[in-house]
């Protein structure tokens, strides 16, 4: 059973399908826009726009420190790179560059980790993005996005070229649920509230939101109310969502497929305990690497599950 399926949520494109689809798009209304590629393009979908604008795409190759570096440099002559690779390889293996080219001078340069968090299956612990989040929001500056469907994909990927000053943008493998429809809006830093609800809140972005709303449904059926919120922007994180969610419904549980430490539950409750103190708990991969395997297993194994946020839910109310 898929994410979304027990509250009917269909089957859509994965965020990383969205995102080369999107990034083509705008291709001819930013000029600027140049690809910087690890020679992984087929599983990002930057090849998309290399096609489209085969002499805007430059491949390093099996790089991604160098690739970094080169990215700063292009923009430091005004275009918009857009650097992609696995979240993995981006942000561990690159991370040196990325604090010294991208976030110190503050670059405009779009960083983009696809195949983020155990969702990935098969290829394995060594290709599975699981703590960068934590790593992109350490950096001063950098706006840190983790998007949940399609839609939301496409309409970060044009927000993210509309912010002047560096973003991380996280993706997933996976083919996820619908959880917009066309023209929903999308701001950075604004999270999006997808279920109303008054009994307790339930935080969560990418593939957890829909784990959240299968979760709300089930609960609604022991008569708990439960809030849903779409914490898409990791940083900055939206204060007045997280504030009014704790005062109006006394308990906040927060999902999401990375590490407990320095993710959005760390983000999360550096709000909450500064502000409305309220009962709390996270849904997240632990503190463990996770193994190879198929891709739902590995969610029900480690506990990203709806019936894993439903009892976290329970622990607080």
């Amino acid at each position: 059973m898929y994410l979304g399926e027990i509250s009917g949520l269909k089957i859509g494109q994965a965020t990383r399908d969205a995102f080369g689809d999107a990034l083509k798009d705008l291709g001819s209304q930013y000029p600027e826009i140049v690809t910087v590629d690890g020679d992984v393009g087929n599983s990002t979908r930057t090849e998309v726009f290399a096609n489209a604008f085969p002499e805007r795409a430059f491949n390093m190759g099996i790089a991604e420190s160098n690739m970094v570096s080169v990215a700063g440099g292009l923009a430091s002559t005004g275009k918009i790179p857009v650097v992609a690779s696995f979240s993995a390889f981006l942000l561990c293996n690159a991370y040196d560059q990325i604090r010294m080219s991208i976030a110190f001078p503050s670059m405009n340069v779009k960083l983009v980790g696809t195949h983020a968090g155990i969702s990935i299956g098969e290829d394995g612990p060594s290709q599975m993005g699981i703590e960068d989040v934590s790593l992109a929001c350490s950096l001063p500056g950098m706006v840190v996005i983790v998007t949940a469907d399609a839609v939301s994909t496409k309409a970060a990927t044009a927000a993210m070229m509309e912010y002047e000053g560096p973003v991380y943008l996280r993706l997933g493998r996976p083919n996820v649920a619908e959880i917009y429809a066309e023209g929903d809006t999308f701001e950075i830093g604004k999270a999006n509230t997808v279920r109303e609800g008054d009994d307790v809140t339930i935080i969560a972005n990418g593939l957890m939101v829909a784990g959240a709303v299968d979760a709300a449904s089930k609960l609604a059926e022991d008569g708990i109310s439960a809030r849903v919120i779409d914490m898409h922007t990791v940083k900055p994180i939206d204060v007045d969502a997280i504030q009014n969610a704790a005062r109006e419904t006394g308990a906040i549980v927060v999902a999401e497929e990375h590490l407990a430490h320095g993710g959005l539950g760390s983000a999360v409750s550096m709000v909450v305990s500064q502000s409305n103190p309220v009962p709390m708990a996270y849904v997240n991969v632990g503190d463990c690497f996770a193994e190879s395997g198929d891709p739902q297993g590995l969610l029900d194994k480690y506990g990203l599950t709806a019936a894993a946020i439903i009892d976290a839910v329970k622990k607080v109310k």
